[in-house]
């Protein structure tokens, strides 16, 4: 136990003292050499450090960019350990030796992590499992490495480089609670197995189910997953799977996480999903595997987040620098007055006139600088949330270099509206389509059914519609009708200039030789 304290101290105080004494450096390689450095002393120190490493990647706002293109390149990957201590730990959690409680047991793992090692096992009904067994002693070896790290933290916080001074304490914390429901086999069971329950009736998505009278707290044992990983295009077609189905399902998967479910994986690296045949339409399925971070959403911040898609495609920075404020990014007494040019510069200057033309990588590139020149924090909830949609637009990118996770992500946010299938929905779409003055902002209505029918696909749009016109018909719709009416008695007046330019527009964006052109670029391409 002391030379482990020894040792750790040794390490992160070099680190500390190199830190101190050039940090502030405008060399950019002195700066460069730091994050090398950095990289090197948490790999050094192991699986806590490792994951503190992977926490702070995601915190724009506390460390510099040039440090976080090196914690990005952070492995959560180690040599395994011995094969006698993972029976041993299995014995002891299961009650029996594992040659018993299985038909096959391997006599070495097929991959290793920071956290434990995972053994590909045969039960004795012939099925095929994963068996994650955790590193021994690896719960006290945390608690060890994360007194000395809070320790530093409130001693040497306030004096090191970071964007942030005494809180840094509150920040180990919350890695800290995090990282232990993470060791936690027996809750990363629960999650698998609510994870799977939200994605049951959707054929895109596949969740390996659970073997809990093989499962405990340091062993967890699932369903096989005969797969490939989504590493490189050409496997995945040499396998007669698509890329692009995966790729989307991926992405829309991960948007109702956010928008709809309001829990989400928040790891989802190239070795937590795998490519599946079948599928909905026979080019592949995406299934997940490890569920030891998983997050929570509120619904106030889900629907702020809908919100925020909708203000930035729509160019409203006001609107979207208030929903930055809601969701505690920024402190409710700023003044976003001054921060408004730069937000239109860094986000609106990336978005220019094409929606395909935004890229989340490039954009949290340039907001990282943002955020150490303004108030901006990030909130701990959504450290994993960025963290986690960075992993997938990094996995699609490399599967599809021209790919942008906005193109999909907008007209997923459009259809929901659109369609208003929920009240919360309703009350969205009313706030799209009428302004603080009660008229019809034709342009959104527009932009969105534009959106909808990108790509030439009608298939998509003509549902939306229907959809929309059972909402305004029907008892669901009675607040927009009422908007609609209120619209044509303005100033004591009958004023039917809106309904007629929305007559228009559906007249325009519905005619039968648009749709039919539409749909024969759609086949063509």
């Amino acid at each position: 136990m002391w030379a482990r304290l020894l040792v750790v101290l040794w390490q992160l105080g070099n680190l500390c003292l190199a830190l101190l004494v050039q940090g502030d450096s405008q060399d950019a390689e002195v700066q460069r050499q730091l994050g090398k450095r950095l990289l090197h002393t948490l790999t050094e120190l192991g699986p806590c450090f490792i994951k503190l490493g992977q926490a702070l990647s995601t915190r724009p706002d506390l460390v510099r960019r040039d440090w976080l293109e090196q914690l990005t390149r952070l492995q959560d990957d180690l040599p395994p350990f011995e094969h006698s201590l993972a029976l041993a730990t299995i014995e002891a959690d299961l009650g029996a030796p594992a040659q018993r409680l299985f038909a096959v047991f391997p006599d070495h793992p097929i991959a290793a992590a920071s956290l434990g090692q995972v053994y590909k096992a045969q039960l004795h009904d012939g099925r095929w499992v994963a068996v994650k067994v955790q590193r021994p002693q690896l719960e006290s070896r945390l608690q060890l490495d994360l007194a000395v790290i809070s320790l530093l933290a409130r001693f040497a916080g306030p004096f090191l480089p970071l964007n942030l001074g005494d809180d840094l304490s509150a920040i180990v914390d919350e890695f800290g609670n995090t990282l232990f429901r993470e060791i936690d086999y027996g809750l990363e069971a629960d999650n698998a197995e609510r994870f799977g329950a939200l994605f049951a009736n959707d054929p895109s998505i596949h969740i390996p189910g659970v073997e809990r009278s093989l499962s405990s707290r340091r062993v967890l044992s699932t369903d096989w997953l005969d797969g490939v990983k989504l590493q490189h295009r050409e496997v995945l077609e040499s396998h007669q799977l698509d890329p692009t189905t995966l790729i989307r399902a991926g992405v829309i998967s991960g948007l109702r996480q956010l928008l709809e479910f309001g829990y989400f994986h928040a790891d989802p690296h190239p070795g937590n999903l795998f490519a599946l045949a079948g599928g909905p339409n026979g080019y592949g399925r995406l299934g997940y595997v490890d569920f030891g971070m998983m997050d929570m959403l509120s619904n106030d911040d889900r629907l702020t987040l809908t919100d925020a898609v909708v203000h930035l495609l729509n160019r409203d920075f006001p609107a979207l620098a208030h929903d930055f404020v809601r969701l505690g990014f920024l402190n409710p007494n700023t003044d976003v007055t001054p921060i408004l040019p730069a937000l239109e510069t860094v986000l609106g200057g990336q978005l220019g006139e094409s929606v395909g033309s935004f890229n989340f990588k490039t954009i949290t590139d340039r907001f990282s600088e943002l955020m150490f020149d303004y108030p901006f924090r990030v909130p701990a909830r959504f450290a994993l949330i960025i963290r986690a949609v960075v992993s997938q637009e990094g996995l699609a990118l490399r599967l599809d270099p021209d790919f942008s996770i906005i193109r999909v992500a907008y007209p997923y946010v459009a259809k929901r509206l659109l369609s208003a299938d929920t009240e919360e929905m309703r009350r969205k779409l009313l706030d799209v389509l009428f302004d603080s003055r009660g008229r019809l902002q034709l342009q959104r209505l527009e932009n969105l059914l534009d959106v909808v029918g990108q790509d030439g696909n009608p298939a998509e749009l003509l549902p939306v519609a229907g959809a929309g016109m059972r909402l305004l018909l029907g008892p669901q719709g009675h607040d927009l009708r009422q908007r609609l009416l209120l619209t044509l008695v303005r100033d004591g007046r009958l004023n039917t200039a809106d309904l007629r330019a929305l007559a228009g527009l559906l007249q325009r964006r519905f005619n039968p030789r648009r749709l039919a052109g539409d749909l024969w670029q759609g086949l063509s391409t």
